[in-house]
């Protein structure tokens, strides 16, 4: 190799290095941005994905369409804001989640990607807003999700209502799945909620009980528990339904009891999903779990009693949520006939 050649490859891996280095920079100020509260912790580095985590980036007309359509209403969705690797598959369809209330998050869980900060006054326009979007999509199925809002008296329940009524006018042929935050230290606000007739209540559990001081440290396990147990107390007829990342630090034997803990509870639907670390800043990923183990534990929470299971390694709460849908309602009725 000549000198000139040496040079030439030595200053081409420098300015490669140069330009990784103001990405890293510039994604690090961005994520200082959005979670003040975890600029002070210590780097965890984002591992390598294995090829059964990795997905094409977003491009498809359906995608581009889909987020024009958020831009013009001004909407918010979880797809977006939580970094979700489904999002190209997702709205090429036309298939998004609705996030509610605003892009800012109250709490400051480890594994979230949402911005954390002091949130703005509710929009009195996003219910119609929302509702006109999923008129407009013609979605048969609708997830309609919220930051957290610990700032408001009713944790936001009262605008869920709204936002479910609004799209029963625009919209009456969508079914509404809703995944709420916990409602701690909200009286009357699960009631509200449930009053409004969502065909699915979601709140997600998200980890086992002994992470949940490091992975969710606003949140208390019993407590999201017994929020999904009184749901279906005071609409038997709701589908109710939970989820959980894996890959944290969990144990198998822990994921087998919350399953069971899930059941006493009389939850419909689980859905299991690998852990991804969105910044290094995040809770770092224990491991990344082999496609065989998301098979072992649809198989046991089968066994255990779910109407419908979702386990693979991309599986989020809302992936395949219409698909999910149909099925679940179709083995309740299953259910309900051998009765």
């Amino acid at each position: 190799m000549t000198e000139t050649m040496v040079s030439e490859q030595t200053t081409s891996q420098l300015e490669g290095k140069e330009r990784a280095e103001r990405i890293i920079s510039s994604k690090d100020d961005r994520a200082k941005m959005r979670h003040p509260e975890k600029a002070k912790r210590p780097d965890s580095p984002i591992q390598r994905k294995p090829s059964w985590i990795r997905v094409k980036a977003p491009v498809s007309k359906g995608y581009q369409e889909t987020r024009k359509l958020m831009r013009d209403n001004n909407l918010h969705t979880v797809c977006e804001e939580a970094a979700c690797p489904n999002i190209g598959e997702c709205w090429s369809k036309k298939h998004a989640t609705m996030m509610i209330m605003g892009g800012i998050c109250t709490r400051a869980c480890s594994f979230c990607n949402i911005a954390t900060g002091k949130p703005n006054p509710l929009s009195p326009l996003e219910p119609y807003s929302v509702a006109a979007a999923v008129a407009k999509l013609q979605l048969r199925h609708v997830v309609i999700t919220s930051v957290d809002r610990d700032d408001l008296d009713d944790g936001g329940a009262e605008h869920f209502s709204k936002v479910i009524a609004a799209t029963r006018k625009d919209a009456p042929d969508t079914t509404i799945e809703i995944l709420t935050p916990d409602f701690r230290h909200k009286d009357g606000a699960l009631e509200v909620v449930v009053k409004a007739k969502p065909d699915v209540f979601n709140h997600n559990l998200e980890t086992v009980p002994r992470l949940y001081t490091t992975v969710r440290p606003g949140a208390r396990y019993y407590h999201s528990l017994k929020i999904l147990d009184r749901a279906k107390e005071l609409d038997p007829t709701l589908f109710t339904k939970s989820g959980l990342m894996v890959g944290l630090g969990e144990s198998k034997d822990e994921v087998l009891q919350v399953m069971d803990d899930m059941r006493s509870a009389d939850i419909d639907f689980l859905t299991i999903g690998q852990y991804l670390q969105p910044t290094p800043k995040h809770h770092p990923v224990d491991r990344f779990v082999d496609p065989e183990e998301f098979k072992f534990y649809e198989k046991m929470a089968y066994n255990k009693g779910f109407l419908h299971v979702a386990s693979t390694p991309l599986t989020r709460s809302s992936y395949h949520a219409d698909e999910d849908f149909q099925e679940l309602r179709k083995a309740r009725e299953e259910k309900l006939s051998r009765s």
